[in-house]
């Protein structure tokens, strides 16, 4: 069978460097779709409950940026299968997503999202605008329909830093693919309703990034007070949520000891009070 080295250079330049799109998974799915997963299998039954699934994202807006934290913990129906899995990635400079749903194919949305932004960045000679990005996300997400309605649902929490705009902007979807962009806060995952009740306590305009990150610590601790598959943070085994901050200097993901700074802070002052801050009525 013949490769892309029997092919003369020429043929082969042509094939690789001018494909047409500025998709990689496009680019990929035309030259050598066995190597996608194949989303549009269907299979004979839901195995939801078998594979690990991730939970709890928490993002919020500050002053210039935009913060996001995950809890780490991952679930099979009523069992831990990991206490330290990874939910935030970074995606590009300026831009990060979290994952809730099936882990793995989170995880592997994640690694190919972040080549599709490199794979455009070089074509185009520039970055995808805020906007291209979340949609070029939309797109990947309405490819797993198939596989969503067999039970591997994944739905990301997309953030980003707008240049100029100079402000954070958050972007949540549906199993569709439909995006949708949140002011201010949103949370996912299985916690993210008790996330929510507490980021509407405790967000305040005009925050900074590091009030920002303690509310997000705060959120997910109240989310794991209440939902069994959300874990909070382990302070026996020293695993801690990740926290990713993104703002006109790029993104970066706190330091494990700057975060359990922020998490013993919270320990200690619920030990006082246990249901966390009380959010003034004025």
């Amino acid at each position: 069978m013949a490769t892309h080295r029997d092919l003369p250079v020429g043929l082969v330049n042509q094939l690789f460097l001018n494909t047409g799109s500025s998709s990689f998974t496009e680019f990929v799915g035309s030259y050598a779709p066995e190597l996608l997963p194949q989303r549009d299998e269907v299979l004979a039954t839901p195995i939801s409950d078998q594979v690990p699934h991730a939970t709890t994202i928490v993002a919020a807006t500050f002053a210039g940026g935009v913060v996001m934290a995950g809890d780490r913990r991952a679930t099979s129906g009523n069992i831990i299968s990991q206490r330290d899995v990874e939910k935030v990635f970074r995606t590009d400079d300026y831009s990060c997503m979290g994952i809730a749903g099936t882990a793995s194919t989170g995880i592997e949305f994640a690694r190919l999202f972040r080549v599709e932004l490199e794979h455009y960045e070089k074509l185009e000679g520039r970055t995808m605008s805020v906007a291209g990005k979340a949609n070029r996300l939309a797109t990947m997400i309405r490819g797993n329909l198939a596989m969503a309605m067999q039970g591997l649902v994944v739905v990301p929490l997309f953030s980003a830093y707008d240049p100029d705009k100079d402000e954070g902007r958050i972007f949540s979807y549906d199993v569709a693919g439909g995006p949708y962009e949140r002011e201010r806060f949103d949370a996912i995952g299985s916690g993210s309703i008790f996330a929510r009740g507490s980021l509407k306590k405790l967000y305040r305009d005009g925050a900074s990034a590091d009030d920002m990150a303690m509310t997000l610590i705060q959120a997910l601790y109240d989310a794991a007070d209440d939902d069994s598959a959300t874990g909070g943070p382990d302070v026996t085994r020293k695993i801690w949520p990740i926290v990713s901050l993104i703002d006109a200097d790029g993104f970066r993901r706190l330091t494990e000891e700057q975060v359990s700074t922020y998490v013993e802070q919270m320990l200690e002052a619920r030990l006082i009070s246990p249901d966390g801050p009380i959010a003034p009525l004025r």
